[in-house]
């Protein structure tokens, strides 16, 4: 670690040094952060930002369920937020004040109580609010932008500010929000509902989930974007990559748009047999998938400096 290290401003919640993010994340795999910080509110974490050296990176962690931490791990501050962020309350007869923390069952769920629809389909994103807006989570023809009214979000210089829907350049999986910031809060906006109505929806969202993906296993969700005018899982399937395998690193059998870790897989194989399914899918079909997982740190190096595990 550098010299910076020591002087890393001083926290109310909890800062951890070279903690392992394995267990944190769904593919139970990759690398260590230099720092784990979990504030205990937001004035923690704004005083924490504006007083830490600009140079030292920022990055956001929710549950981590979409995302591959490289074997290397990530240098810089990752903020999780905990409990003080999870909280939802109802501002109004349609609209939820959600904590950056929360998750999109205690959101839907939250949303039913109160007679709110039109969150249903948060029910089956396995995510917090704030990697909800960041990525414009979507799914059962729900998206972030159809419902959210505004964020709040801490700059990575500290400063807390509101920003509206129109301002975050929604498209497919994708905002413009700066980079380094934090979403603590956010506003979702549904329309009244029956209960009752609300949790029947639920329920077929969930038995949808459960007959289609391989959700008991280790995984990062869905893997790569929908093109346009294709499903990414028939490409995946029709270049032959259904069951495929590098190391400890798999294909789902149940849904080819899912990478699965077998028991022991690095990061290093999981991302490189993402980038083998691309290369069968561009050579099968001529479509050049995106990744929809999040890749982030650094890899792994052997003693001649060279990447592991991943092809060039």
């Amino acid at each position: 670690m550098s010299g910076t290290d020591a002087l890393l401003p001083p926290v109310n919640g909890k800062l951890t040094a070279n903690a392992p993010l394995a267990p944190l994340v769904w593919f139970k795999a990759g690398g260590a952060a230099q720092w784990l910080f979990e504030p205990k509110d937001t004035a923690d974490l704004q005083a924490f930002l504006a007083a830490l050296d600009p140079a030292m990176p920022v990055m956001a962690l929710g549950l981590g369920s979409n995302m591959i931490v490289r074997d290397g791990g990530v240098p810089g501050v990752v903020v999780r937020l905990g409990k003080p962020f999870a909280k939802v309350t109802a501002l109004d007869d349609v609209t939820l004040e959600c904590g950056g923390g929360a998750s999109g069952i205690l959101v839907s769920s939250t949303a039913r109580d109160k007679g709110i629809a039109g969150t249903e389909f948060l029910r089956s994103i396995p995510g917090t609010v704030g990697g909800f807006v960041r990525m414009n989570g979507g799914a059962y023809g729900g998206e972030v932008k159809d419902i959210l009214v505004s964020c709040d979000v801490v700059l990575r210089s500290g400063e807390r500010v509101t920003l509206a829907n129109e301002e975050l350049g929604y498209t497919y999986r994708h905002s413009t929000l700066p980079e380094g910031c934090v979403v603590v809060a956010a506003r979702f906006k549904g329309r009244p509902g029956d209960p009752a109505a609300i949790q029947a929806e639920m329920d077929r969202i969930s038995a949808s989930r459960e007959a289609s993906q391989p959700l008991r296993s280790k995984t990062g969700g869905s893997t790569f974007k929908n093109p346009p005018g294709h499903s990414a899982w028939k490409l995946v399937d029709e270049a032959g990559c259904r069951g495929l395998q590098i190391g400890g690193a798999q294909v789902s059998e149940k849904h080819t748009n899912f990478l699965l870790n077998t028991g022991e897989a690095t990061a290093a194989e999981i991302e490189a047999l993402g980038e083998e399914v691309r290369r069968r899918v561009k050579e099968s079909s001529g479509v050049t998938l995106e990744w929809e997982i999040q890749r982030v740190g650094e890899f792994a190096r052997t003693p001649d400096d060279q990447r592991v595990g991943i092809s060039k």
